[in-house]
């Protein structure tokens, strides 16, 4: 697969993210007055504004926003020439793709810390500025029922089980591909992938035919 299609998987991401999000604000209340079920009362879509980071983490005030957006900004350039690199070591498919989403989500969420205090006017009361500092609008709920742990449980016996974050796609995107890197080390990370030579130094048609046969062989 030519390099600038994984380039497309991260613009998929990114388009379904921010159409999610625009339905979500266009449409929903927040809080919950505005809670969707979805699948029974374990998963629902529920409308709030996160000013941190993935599923919920945040940096201090005032200028935590600020550095998380600049952090986010580097990340999604460095992430995105990753891809050109691995394509050109000809890492497996799998590990592209991967990659791919990883960086689709984090566009995702850069959208909304630069872009979303001035479309959406949802910048924390007093900033000095709303650019970089919009909130991340979060929608995907996985209701755990009020109660506690069992005793018996290691660490966690007898403490109350927490509420889990409230994500939104982008995040999804991110976990997904974190996860499936973490799975896949060995099919990703291989013997052959190591010693694969760059190829660069080749014609680009004769690049492109052995870079597709063997990406697909490794994934």
């Amino acid at each position: 697969m030519k390099y600038w299609k994984y380039y497309l998987v991260a613009l998929l991401v990114i388009a379904i993210d921010q159409l999610s999000k625009w339905a979500v604000h266009t449409y929903m209340q927040p809080g919950m007055p505005g809670e969707v079920p979805v699948f029974g009362d374990w998963f629902k879509l529920h409308y709030t504004l996160n000013p941190g980071m993935a599923f919920g983490f945040e940096l201090p005030p005032p200028y935590g926003k600020v550095v998380l957006t600049v952090f986010r900004i580097v990340a999604v350039t460095g992430i995105s020439y990753y891809i050109y690199r691995l394509w050109k070591e000809r890492a497996p498919q799998g590990l592209l793709i991967c990659i791919a989403l990883i960086l689709g989500g984090a566009i995702g969420n850069l959208i909304d810390s630069i872009f979303y205090g001035i479309i959406y006017d949802n910048a924390p009361f007093g900033v000095p500025t709303p650019w970089l500092h919009g909130q991340v609008i979060d929608m995907l709920f996985v209701d755990f029922p009020d109660g506690f742990f069992p005793i018996s449980w290691p660490l966690v016996g007898g403490k109350v089980i927490p509420d889990f974050p409230i994500f939104n796609i982008a995040d999804s995107s991110i976990f997904i591909g974190v996860a499936l890197i973490l799975l896949n080390q060995t099919r990703f990370y291989g013997h052959q992938y190591q010693e694969a030579k760059p190829i660069a130094a080749e014609g680009p048609e004769a690049a492109q035919a052995r870079h597709d046969a063997e990406a697909t062989a490794a994934s």
